[in-house]
């Protein structure tokens, strides 16, 4: 597979073919739905060979790492995989407008979470492209006692969001889009976690304009990991939380924890810290997909990522 970052390869979830879909659901209910997707699914799995790939290449380091899938992976499950990415789409969608059946997702380590909101304690929570996180952003809103606020690398995570809020004008989500963490950014996340906020930041993707990265174990194979959720940790002195969600039975599993109550990064153990904080991240990552393996959701070759960057602006 040609080594190419993850941000020039565009995002192919168009608004309208979203909005069209999202309809279709909401006029004549799942069924209908799929009959709909599943061919334009396919066609783009025919039609993309890298996600192909890229899909292969994951599922079948999981399957040799962990034997969760149980058999050796082939292109039915590569099809499979970019199918449930797809309903995932619908779920967000329907979890922004308050149309998910919330009865059907299930938690798990929320009650030491919420009592440090309710408390005031804000913080840092490391995310990963797996599941319906969009799930976890309506119940915090519902509830009323999280205030998010997301740090997304392009326009393609921005341009979403702004259909999840027009699908819900009433959203109290707060979106920054950033290249890299600089000093003013520190400042304006500084503020908004002393007042009890959470900033939410995803780390299995290498950032866009920064290549400041740690290698560390991943389904038995060195993968490189962003250290921008450790070192803005350990500048706002925080806890650090990991929010992962994941299909099980007929709804999601929302899983919370707490990675570390406050991240060090000691002078001359720099390297090493980072490295340790991302290997645990990859640990915790990786037991989550053990359960659901078919649901993480980054279509390129993510081993491949360490030293490539963006050479041209991404599409919008």
């Amino acid at each position: 597979m040609r080594t190419r970052h993850w941000a020039e390869m565009g995002e192919s979830t168009f608004v309208a073919g979203i909005w069209l879909l999202y309809w279709i659901h909401r006029l004549l209910g799942r069924w209908p739905f799929r009959l709909c997707l599943y061919p334009v699914v396919t066609v783009h799995w025919l039609a993309r060979p890298l996600v192909r790939q890229a899909s292969l290449q994951y599922l079948e380091r999981m399957e040799a790492s962990t034997g969760a899938l149980g058999r050796r992976p082939g292109w039915r499950d590569s099809l499979r995989h970019v199918a449930l990415f797809a309903e995932t789409m619908l779920d967000k969608l329907l979890a922004v407008s308050g149309r998910y059946r919330f009865e059907q997702v299930r938690t798990e380590g929320r009650e030491s979470f919420y009592e440090a909101a309710k408390a005031g304690k804000g913080g840092v929570i490391i995310t990963a492209h797996l599941g319906c996180l969009e799930l976890c952003r309506a119940m915090a809103e519902r509830r009323g006692e999280v205030k998010l606020n997301l740090l997304v690398h392009t326009r393609h995570a921005e341009q979403f969001n702004r259909l999840l809020k027009r699908l819900n004008p009433d959203s109290d989500l707060r979106l920054m889009e950033v290249s890299e963490l600089g000093p003013a950014t520190a400042v304006a996340l500084n503020e908004r976690v002393a007042a009890g906020e959470f900033v939410v930041i995803a780390g299995d993707r290498v950032p866009v304009n920064s290549n400041q990265t740690v290698s560390v174990g991943f389904l038995d194979h060195p993968a490189p990991f962003p250290v921008g959720p450790y070192v803005l940790a350990a500048l706002l002195k925080c806890p650090l939380y990991l929010l992962g969600c994941i299909h099980e039975g007929p709804g999601y599993t929302i899983r919370f924890e707490c990675l570390a109550e406050r991240v060090e990064l000691p002078r001359g153990r720099r390297e090493a810290a980072l490295s340790g904080y991302a290997q645990h991240y990859a640990e915790r990552l990786t037991a989550l997909l053990k359960r659901s393996p078919f649901d993480w959701f980054n279509f390129f070759p993510f081993w491949d990522q360490a030293h490539v960057s963006v050479s041209a602006k991404p599409p919008a």
